[in-house]
């Protein structure tokens, strides 16, 4: 009976490791063996193997900056979603089902458009001439337009409200498991409303914080579309490199080295903030 259970549940997730493996394995492998690859701008991508790609972007200062870069916009995405998100999730949570649902649905609306109409959308929001700076110049708050785009502000202001909904989406169902009584007990023994959110709620929406957080860091990182419509050629980021290096560049070993260093980052902190997730949930349960 168990040799039989255990062969149904081998049946039943095999579809999806084949998936898995013919979806991401064997291309982060492809992706591996071409990033040790040489190249040279007049001969291509030659047979010789070399270190020379993951060298130079360990000590280049150019591809270091990016780097950098990259983390600091998943971060700071990261961040201003989980703190516009709470308060809606909240919201949503603890109001009627009819306002529930209507809320709901707006936060989903988004996520029908595609990327690139809402990146336009922002284009036409943050430009020197678009509505914003136009608007700030006719009621006198300024004579000059603000630079909200082709830098870190309008990437930011557009992958925030693209990722927005992800974070609001995971943290809606972490906030519904809370009890109730939970937080009653807690007004009961006349605890502020400040100390109930960061002593109870909190901690015990903790998974739908960290799910939401590895969600919308894992893709701003990899973002590719908007940072370079609003980011602009110059704001670049690992996603933009990556897409010169093999498109512009055509120097398909040093795209290689980028991805599978981005691949292997994103892994490592996924790992790293689930660790830290799962200490953090015994720390409190103890």
């Amino acid at each position: 009976m168990a040799e039989a259970s255990r062969k149904s549940g081998i049946a039943l997730i095999s579809p999806a490791i084949v998936l898995l493996i013919v979806g991401f394995v064997l291309p982060a492998l492809i992706m591996l063996v071409l990033s040790f690859r040489f190249y040279s701008g007049l001969g291509g991508i030659g047979d010789a193997w070399t270190l020379g790609n993951y060298v130079s972007i360990v000590t280049d200062s150019y591809y270091l900056e990016i780097i950098g870069r990259t983390l600091l916009l998943g971060l700071v995405v990261t961040l201003i979603c989980l703190s516009a998100g709470m308060p809606l999730a909240l919201f949503i949570v603890r109001a009627s089902p009819k306002v529930q649902t209507a809320t709901l649905l707006l936060v989903v609306f988004p996520l029908l458009l595609n990327v690139v109409v809402r990146s336009y959308g922002w284009i036409i929001l943050l430009a020197p001439r678009g509505l914003i700076n136009e608007a700030i110049v006719a009621l006198g708050a300024g004579t000059w337009p603000l630079a909200l785009m082709y830098n870190m502000t309008g990437s930011v202001i557009g992958l925030t409200q693209i990722y927005l909904p992800f974070m609001v989406l995971l943290l809606v169902p972490a906030l519904q498991n809370i009890p109730a009584d939970v937080e009653a007990a807690a007004y009961t023994l006349y605890a502020s409303k400040a100390r109930v959110f960061f002593a109870i709620v909190v901690p015990l929406a903790l998974p739908g914080i960290i799910a939401g957080s590895i969600l919308v860091f894992v893709l701003t990182i990899g973002a590719l579309v908007t940072p370079r419509m609003l980011g602009g050629p110059r704001f670049r980021v690992l996603a933009t490199q990556i897409y010169d290096e093999f498109i512009q560049n055509l120097n398909w070993p040093a795209g290689a080295a980028l991805a599978f260093l981005l691949t292997v980052l994103t892994l490592v902190l996924i790992w790293g903030a689930n660790r830290l997730a799962a200490r953090w949930t015994r720390g409190f349960a103890s």
